[in-house]
């Protein structure tokens, strides 16, 4: 279950990446949608980072080390 939320918000912060393009691209200068949409994207990465940490603390994953 955490590996398909921390999947889920990584697909969150691409769409999030791929729509400030957009909006880099075609909005005036004056418009705020680019700063929401970066806002959006670090607030989406640290909620990620922190799931992810969170399952290393909780041991619901492990790190796969093949040597």
């Amino acid at each position: 279950m955490l590996k398909v939320a921390i999947l889920l918000m990584l697909l969150a912060t691409l769409i999030s990446l791929f729509s400030g393009l957009v909006f880099l691209v075609r909005d005036e200068s004056r418009s705020s949608r680019l700063l929401t949409s970066l806002t959006l994207r670090v607030v989406l990465t640290l909620i990620t980072l922190a799931l992810i940490a969170w399952g290393f603390f909780s041991g619901q994953l492990t790190p796969h080390v093949t040597w």
